[in-house]
Order: C-alpha cells, then sequence, then structure tokens
C-alpha cells in the first residue's frame, strides 16, 4: 500500500487523477490541499468528500506520505512541485512543467540529487495504439522515420482562453503539445531546429494564441504538431508516422483511437504487403490515468525501471518551450 496525496484543484486533469487514487487498490488517498481558499470552496463532484488539508506543511510533513500528485493550475504547479521535491517525496506530475526553463531544470536536478522519481502527466504513452507505434517507428520495422505528423485541436470558451492566456504566452501549442512531443522525441530524439507560429485567429481573447503550429526539425526528419483552440467538436485528432518501409496512422479521434492504418513496402512480422486496418483495443482517458498511477507505483514502491526517465521528462519540457517561445535554441 502506498499513501498518496493531491498538491491541487486547478489542473484540467485533477479530478481525473484524484479517482485513480481513490480507485487503485494499492493506494491510500491521504487527501488534498488547495491553497487557493475560493477555488477549494467553490470544488464540488469528485472533490465534495475528500480530506483538505489545511496547509501545506501539513501535506508535506506527513512521513506517511509517500508521492503527491502535483494537480495546480500550469502557473502553480512548478512551484507546488519543487516544494514537493524538497520535502523528499516522489511526484505524480501533470503536464506541462512550467515555462521558467531554468526553474524546470533545477526542480529535475532536485529530483535526480535526491532520487525522487518525477512522472510527467502524458497519458497517451499508456494507449495501446501509440505504444504500439511508437514500438514500430522505434524498431526500424517502419524502416527510418522520416515525417510525423500531429494534430490535437480542442474548443475553449473564451473565459477557458483567457485562464491560460494569464498563465503564459505559448498559448494553446503550451499547453496541448507534450502529449504530442512526449511521442516525437521518444521516437526521434531532441530537434535540431524548432520554429513556431502562435497565432490568434478567432479574435476572441486577443491574448490567446489560438491557432498554433510547431516544426521540429531532426537530422533525417521533420515533424509537425498543429493544435488550434477552436474547432468545432467533435475534434478529428490524428497521429501519423512515416518511414523509409512504412507508415502507421492512428485514424481520427485518436481517443479512442482503436484503428491504426498500416501501409507496408513488403509483407513481414504477420502483416501484409500495402494497406490494411489494424483494430486495436485501447484504454479510455480514464483508463490511462490508471495505468499511468499503475506505472508510477511500480517504481516508487517496487523499484521498477520507468518507461520514460527524468532525461526524457526534461526533453519533453524544453521542447515544449522551445515551440512556445519561451526558450530559444
Amino acid at each position: 500500500m502506498v499513501r498518496i496525496a493531491q498538491y491541487g484543484t486547478g489542473h484540467g486533469h485533477a479530478a481525473g487523477k484524484m479517482r485513480s487514487m481513490q480507485q487503485n487498490p494499492d493506494v491510500e488517498f491521504a487527501g488534498v490541499f488547495e491553497p487557493d481558499a475560493q477555488r477549494r470552496a467553490a470544488t464540488k463532484g469528485a472533490f465534495a468528500d475528500v480530506i483538505w488539508f489545511e496547509s501545506e506543511a501539513e501535506m508535506l510533513g506527513d512521513e506517511s506520505i509517500v508521492a503527491i500528485a502535483s494537480e495546480g493550475r500550469n502557473d502553480e504547479s512548478l512551484a507546488q512541485t519543487e516544494a514537493i521535491v524538497a520535502a523528499g517525496k516522489h511526484v505524480w506530475y501533470d503536464k506541462p512543467a512550467g515555462n521558467d526553463w531554468k526553474h524546470v531544470q533545477r526542480v529535475f536536478a532536485a529530483a535526480k540529487e535526491s532520487t525522487v522519481h518525477i512522472q510527467m502527466g502524458y497519458m497517451l504513452r499508456y494507449h495501446e495504439s501509440f505504444r504500439q507505434v511508437a514500438e514500430w517507428a522505434r524498431s526500424g520495422f517502419l524502416g527510418d522515420v522520416f515525417s510525423v505528423r500531429a494534430h490535437m485541436s480542442t474548443f475553449l470558451t473564451p473565459p477557458a482562453q483567457q485562464t491560460i492566456a494569464d498563465c503564459h504566452d505559448g498559448g494553446i501549442l503550451y499547453d496541448l503539445s507534450g502529449h504530442m512531443l512526449d511521442q516525437i522525441v521518444w521516437m526521434l530524439g531532441r530537434p535540431v531546429s524548432v520554429t513556431s507560429f502562435l497565432r490568434n485567429d478567432s479574435g476572441q481573447v486577443a491574448a490567446f494564441k489560438d491557432n498554433c503550429l510547431g516544426v521540429y526539425e531532426f537530422e533525417t526528419a521533420i515533424a509537425t504538431v498543429d493544435i488550434a483552440a477552436i474547432e468545432t467538436r467533435p475534434m478529428a485528432r490524428r497521429f501519423e508516422v512515416y518511414g523509409t518501409k512504412g507508415s502507421a496512422i492512428i485514424l481520427e479521434p485518436f481517443e479512442p483511437g482503436n484503428r491504426i492504418r498500416l501501409c507496408l513496402d513488403e509483407a513481414r512480422d504477420g502483416y501484409e504487403e500495402g494497406e490494411q486496418l489494424i483494430e486495436m483495443t485501447t484504454r479510455g482517458r480514464q483508463e490511462c490515468y490508471d495505468a499511468e498511477l499503475v506505472d508510477f507505483i511500480g517504481v516508487v514502491r517496487d523499484g521498477r525501471e520507468p518507461i520514460r526517465d527524468l532525461d526524457h521528462e526534461l526533453l519533453v519540457q524544453e521542447t515544449i518551450l522551445r515551440a512556445a517561445g519561451e526558450l530559444r535554441g
């Protein structure tokens, strides 16, 4: 049994992550600390009956708590995660990891030094179709990958857009691109160069970048991530990987993403030459959260190797910030 608490409720995944902790038989859920009194007073639904810590010190000072889910708003969570690491507790940290690169590096360096595990909340790394495509790409099954195209748009109301604009300048690309970049840098490594287009095309919230494109160049490949916040629902989210011997496309929408269009130059590994549709049994969003937690527990309690180490998590964050205009190079 692992005793885990939650710091913050402002992140969009906060309720889902808490639900995973409450339902996991290997977790004793200790409660939640929310530093914003107004937000705490306004919480309903999933948070209606939780135990609330009265202070950060009460939660961080509890030696029985082994780990904490960092679920504050994006402009809060990095400082909160730093406090969790300083207290010697492992962190299940929801994306993205802040927009101050030097601060991010300090927090991750402190975690490494104290052997604290930080696991970022990129749920699609636990999605069966994404895992299959990544395996094909990394193993050479698709040949040399030369192109990745990702589309992950959403729809945000003007108040939601304003909330993000108040936190950072990178708009919806900063907010959501980490899910795609987690996959892309896992397959291709660090981009040689990054170019981005951060636009406001709806005019709904002038300071918010609502229509964005990131272009990531590698030595022998190019990747694009396009994300808008103004797409009509349901969104047609799509992920495509092209190699010299084949291509794999998770057909939209990639949640549930239970079909992959695979195209091969010749038959191999039980698959046919040419085009075929691969039917997949996939996890839903909440089930991916559950799988994240199982992996996290395996690392912090059982000493398993994480499927993504701290260097990878840091590389994803650096790549987010390069495209979001927060970091040059």
